[in-house]
């Protein structure tokens, strides 16, 4: 699919601008059940899609923001390249695929994101659909194209409150040569210290997990350097095929048994040096001990007042109350920079009011 729908979806823009009459960004609703629950006539975004330019030697695709993640990831796939920070598509197996614009605006990175980059780190730029009606383009399709650079950044997690991602550029890198996983039977607090201490290590480590039980670390990258290290750190290895889909399905696209049901899953953002928390209810580890998640019945605001202890932050991902505190209260001072920001690219508080805050 190649469609431009920019003047239409500017046409809807200045219109709902102009009666104050808040919009929902629509793309295929993969990302629906994530930030506060908001209202509006809905804007679908989905048929703005299309591969614009891709350009393998400079290791840069651009493509509008309709455009699903299965279209991007399989003409990456073809010249043996992906997406670094591997984007969660929290799509039913039989229903429609995530859009890049959903995965950007939610800032979603999988299992690589601390060994890759996150989201925000591989964007080069964007064009975006303000809630002036004003289509504004931010940075570039290189690294050194800095005009701009931090603007574009900030749609990524935004939610849709600043602007309505049309194009977005990222950078991608090639599909490494050898992948292997490694399984260790160890406690949560030793998983934390094991990762810990291959932070600190020339190590090729692509994804680490505890799920509970085990610690899962996956290691990509030469062949010699992957074999090294895997005698290095140990552990019993996992047949490729069953460790891809593990990494992709079971972690990436949340659908182990650890996320099934209907008590509420947080995701807990902490330094990755921070000890285990004794929360109740169980817990996953992902990204060096820096993203956990935790299913428990507990209180908001306990959990909060125990992930702050040690310098974290917590936010309510599935379930719960989404009419409440979702994300992490902000303190005085960055709530003012929020809201300044919403009023300089959406004074009218059209675009998904309250999707991320309340105040906006």
């Amino acid at each position: 699919m190649n469609n431009d729908l920019t003047q239409d979806l500017q046409d809807r823009v200045r219109a709902a601008a102009a009666a104050a009459t808040p919009l929902v960004l629509m793309g295929q609703g993969t990302k629906s059940f994530m930030g506060r629950a908001t209202a509006g006539e809905p804007l679908e975004l989905a048929g703005h899609a299309g591969i614009l330019n891709y350009e393998p030697q400079e290791l840069v695709i651009t493509a509008r923001a309709g455009t699903t993640l299965n279209e991007i990831e399989t003409a990456l796939a073809a010249r043996g390249q992906m997406l670094p920070f591997e984007p969660p598509h929290f799509a039913p197996p039989d229903g429609p695929d995530a859009t890049l614009g959903g995965a950007i605006a939610c800032g979603l990175s999988g299992p690589a994101r601390p060994y890759a980059g996150a989201a925000r780190d591989l964007v080069l730029g964007a064009r975006v659909l303000t809630g002036r009606a004003e289509v504004l383009r931010f940075g570039g399709e290189v690294m050194k194209n800095v005009a701009g650079y931090d603007v574009s950044r900030l749609m990524v997690g935004a939610y849709g409150t600043l602007g309505i991602l049309l194009d977005v550029s990222l950078k991608v890198l090639p599909i490494p040569s050898v992948t292997r996983t490694l399984v260790q039977d160890c406690s949560m607090a030793e998983a934390l210290t094991r990762m810990t201490r291959w932070a600190g290590q020339p190590l090729p480590v692509t994804a680490t997990l505890w799920d509970g039980a085990q610690l899962w670390v996956r290691l990509a990258g030469a062949g010699q350097g992957v074999t090294e290290a895997a005698a290095r750190i140990g552990g019993d290895p996992v047949d490729d095929d069953l460790a891809a889909l593990f990494w992709r399905e079971q972690v990436r696209e949340q659908r182990h048994d650890f996320f099934a049901g209907e008590t509420p899953l947080w995701r807990l953002s902490l330094p990755s040096s921070a000890p285990p928390l004794d929360l109740p209810g169980s817990q996953w580890i992902e990204w060096g001990g820096a993203q956990r998640w935790l299913r428990s019945e507990l209180d908001a605001a306990t959990i909060r007042a125990r992930v702050e202890a040690v310098g974290g932050q917590a936010t309510l991902f599935r379930g719960g109350d989404r009419t409440g505190a979702v994300f992490h209260p902000l303190p005085p001072a960055l709530l003012q920079l929020h809201r300044q920001l919403k009023q300089a690219f959406d004074p009218q508080c059209i675009l998904n009011p309250g999707r991320l805050y309340a105040a906006f």
